[in-house]
């Protein structure tokens, strides 16, 4: 396929973003992922790492918000869902959205987890990336080693049958890096979203049901 093809398809994206009023068309891998494996099912508690500039955010609220409308009946006692951003860059402020600038594989940020939330997260997501340096050997396993600080937080903050969705770069120790996801989750789907440009190494880890 020529790059002007791939020129138009990345257009079209960014268009249908402006449109929609996204912020930006990353939103639509994160739709096009939910299509596919509905990860907000009854999802209320919601982390989201590496925010900037907040488009999956919006998408997670406005799921959030359809959730307390459809499992109204079962949930009576949950009048609201928790959503948490954080990101080293600013955001743009999103309506009843906490948002934090920080370094995510700091320690101390697990105390803004803790005191927010104050209960097991349903679902982590990430579409947080390394500032890229150019090598793509070192970039990828920059990247790998930044997975392993999110499983960390998975480990720890994610609820029993909660579910993940992570950025990582293909090549050397994807295998283990998807082995060491596969102990904590009883599924595991890897995929490149549509949206995806398609030179990237970008893929997508959505782990379903933590153990």
């Amino acid at each position: 396929m020529s790059d002007n093809h791939h020129f138009h398809k990345k257009e079209a994206y960014y268009k249908r973003a402006k449109n929609n009023g996204y912020r930006a068309r990353s939103a639509y891998k994160l739709l096009d992922i939910q299509k596919r494996y509905n990860i907000f099912k009854r999802a209320f508690c919601i982390l989201d790492l590496g925010s900037a500039p907040g488009s999956w955010l919006q998408v997670a609220k406005k799921i959030a918000e359809d959730n307390l409308e459809k499992y109204k009946d079962q949930y009576y006692h949950r009048e609201d869902y928790k959503i948490m951003g954080v990101d080293i860059k600013s955001i743009t402020p999103v309506e009843n959205v906490k948002i934090i600038k920080m370094d995510f594989t700091k320690p101390e940020f697990n105390n803004e987890i803790e005191s927010f939330f104050q209960d097991k997260l349903d679902l982590i997501l990430s579409d947080a990336s390394i500032s890229k340096i150019g090598n793509k050997f070192t970039d990828q396993l920059r990247q790998i080693n930044l997975c392993y600080d999110i499983l960390t937080l998975v480990q720890k903050y994610l609820k029993y049958k909660g579910n993940l969705v992570m950025k990582a770069f293909q090549g050397s120790d994807f295998d283990k890096l998807t082995k060491n996801i596969k102990t904590e989750f009883k599924i595991l789907k890897i995929l490149k979203p549509q949206s995806s440009k398609k030179k990237s190494n970008e893929i997508y880890l959505i782990g379903l049901q933590k153990k």
